[in-house]
């Protein structure tokens, strides 16, 4: 092998020989190894394009932008999730080299336990738990291992009127499912509507998985963050649904450590089986030091699940204090929130700007929600994230008056976008 590829490479230099000019050499080779064919696989067609990363760099071009687009803390985690991670990585010197594949042990236990309790169910740490690079690794995973292409994939949408009495229309949820529906898709709470899903619109979908033998893959990393008295129900939980859902979970959004990337998917084994599968011939495992970190901090929260000292019980009532912050300073400049009832997000409507200054600038097909947060990023310093990025090109006319916005921030970060916003509130004082 290695000396069929010296001669290829003699073969291509030796016309070159006696040049003195280098960059002769590599225009040389740069022209010979250019390929004819095809180079990208046909499944990147449609997917090379990130709204986040278009507009993270929009808002990095322009000066004191303040960041209410992405979905991350700009606060420090607990102190007992900081100090987990630094006896991962200061104590057991071992928690430097490989763990089991599917998950570090101690991990795997800890989750099996702890949702065990919740859902109802005997959790096995080997069978019924997969631990993934974050719960987008965890998402990749359940397709890559379910959904074969001609399948179909169904999810709650709609158009949304506020979070707290937005609710599924029971008729047309069930013209989605077909003879080809292989897998259902839930989020709860939601992204970026802020809904959470009811015991009765939860036990429609079980009753549409189970009448036409589909899959549920329900993403609730947010199940922490419910406000309101609102509860957070897990679909797993519900009668004949465990045998058939795949529940994801994230340590980022549980305990505000987005950057550890650690996420996990619980589920029976007829279906885990198949994603341990494509974890084992991807990604093999994930990092060991963040899983034993993650692992010591379910452990404490165990201890103290229910309490007033719980993390999952202090941390929502910090955030919901952060959500009402933003919601009544968005609305003194004519932007009308719907009140979320969970997640990271709050979603905005715009319509009043779009009848007022419909002609912003940018392409004449391109909604007006991406047009708006452009505007408002040159113009006012803040950055959103447009809702009409998170449906089909076909619906995006139902969403582009709406903009997402992060209320999981500090308090300093709120205070910034105040600051924006009364210099906004005045310009439109006449």
């Amino acid at each position: 092998m290695f000396r069929n590829a010296t001669a290829i490479c003699l073969h291509l230099v030796g016309p070159l020989r006696g040049k003195k000019s280098g960059a002769s050499l590599t225009r040389c080779l740069h022209q010979t190894l250019t390929m004819a064919k095809r180079l990208q696989a046909r499944r990147l067609d449609g997917i090379d394009h990130s709204p986040w990363v278009e507009f993270v760099k929009l808002a990095s071009e322009e000066a004191d932008v303040v960041n209410f687009g992405e979905g991350f803390p700009d606060f420090s985690p607990p102190e007992f999730a900081v100090e987990a991670f630094q006896h991962a990585v200061s104590g057991d010197f071992m928690l430097n080299q490989y763990t089991k594949a599917f998950g570090y042990p101690p991990l795997t236990k800890i989750l099996a336990s702890f949702f065990g309790k919740l859902l109802g169910q005997e959790i096995d740490p080997l069978k019924n738990v997969l631990v993934t690079v974050g719960a987008y690794g965890a998402l990749f995973t359940a397709f890559q291992a379910l959904v074969d292409e001609g399948d179909e994939s169904t999810t709650q949408k709609g158009e949304p009127d506020s979070s707290s009495n937005w609710q599924l229309d029971p008729t047309e949820l069930a013209s989605k499912f077909t003879s080809r529906t292989k897998a259902f898709i839930l989020n709860t709470p939601n992204n970026p509507l802020g809904k959470v899903f009811s015991r009765e619109e939860l036990e429609l979908v079980a009753s549409l998985c189970q009448q036409h033998d589909v899959v549920c893959i329900t993403d609730e990393v947010y199940q922490w963050l419910v406000f309101d008295g609102f509860q957070h129900i897990s679909i797993a939980s519900l009668p004949g649904m465990w045998e058939r859902t795949l529940t994801i979970g994230s340590a980022g959004k549980t305990f505000s450590v987005t950057g550890w990337k650690v996420g996990w998917v619980l589920g029976p084994d007829r279906l885990m089986k198949h994603l341990r599968t494509v974890h084992q011939n991807s990604i093999d495992q994930c990092a060991t030091q963040c899983q034993a970190a993650v692992a010591q901090s379910f452990e404490r929260e165990q201890l103290h699940f229910g309490q007033p000292s719980s993390y999952f019980v202090q941390f929502p009532q910090y955030i919901q204090r952060c959500r009402d912050h933003m919601i009544q300073s968005l609305q003194s400049v004519g932007l009308r929130p719907v009140i979320p009832q969970g997640s990271y997000f709050l979603i905005t409507d715009i319509s009043d700007f779009k009848n007022k200054m419909p002609d912003l600038p940018g392409a004449a097909n391109e909604p007006y929600d991406r047009r708006f947060v452009k505007w408002m990023i040159k113009n006012k310093g803040l950055m959103a994230i447009p809702v009409s990025t998170f449906v089909s090109v076909p619906h995006q006319k139902f969403f582009d008056h709406y903009i997402r916005f992060c209320f999981v921030k500090d308090e300093s970060t709120l205070r910034a976008m105040d600051q924006k916003l009364q210099k906004w509130k005045a310009e439109l004082m006449p």
